[in-house]
């Protein structure tokens, strides 16, 4: 059993960065993006851009090679590493989507580090139009005022503190949005 429960997010704090804005902002939707903000929740924003690459022309390994560009620190893929190579159990609890996080983490060869990923569903459907789906169903919210409706951290988070607990290791939570870290 490892000894340390070690749970990321992933924007800012993993990646340089914010993974939905910088496809948006990489692939020329920021125009779009801006103008439908206001009328749509971030998930379904997010599954519009999506929509609207497919429309384009753009596939989902256009997407994925967006994504090997996001800026990610060296020394954080050398700290994950580590970590990984010292026992350390990793997560990942993330508002980003699986798709991102997945290709981000393949490129830099850290997919397999974590044992857990929390995070928005995608799935590629059968017209290969990548598709973004809340985490949580929005037709039973999780009762947390501080979270989206798309996904509650603090839900989510209570699985492995409670698992570290049990079995007495430690729990570290790495965050750029400490916010939500204080409800715990």
């Amino acid at each position: 059993m490892a000894e340390a429960v070690v749970v990321f997010d992933f924007d800012r704090t993993i990646i340089d960065g914010d993974s939905d804005r910088w496809v948006v902002t990489q692939m020329g939707l920021t125009q779009l993006f801006e103008e439908l903000r206001p009328t749509l929740s971030w998930n379904s924003l997010m599954d519009r851009m999506m929509l609207e690459l497919h429309s384009q022309g753009k596939t989902p390994s256009d997407i994925a090679e967006c994504l090997h560009k996001a800026p990610i620190h060296p020394r954080i893929v050398a700290a994950i590493k580590s970590a990984h190579t010292l026992g350390c159990d990793l997560r990942i609890i993330s508002d980003a989507n699986q798709f991102f996080i997945e290709k981000i983490l393949e490129h830099h060869d850290l997919l397999g580090c974590f044992s857990q990923i929390d995070t928005n569903r995608t799935v590629i459907d059968e017209e290969k139009r990548l598709r973004i789906f809340p985490y949580h169903d929005l037709s039973s919210p999780h009762d947390c005022n501080l979270c989206p409706l798309n996904m509650c951290k603090a839900w989510s988070l209570t699985k492995p503190a409670i698992a570290a607990e049990s079995g007495r290791r430690r729990f570290i939570y790495l965050e750029m949005e400490v916010e939500i870290t204080a409800q715990l």
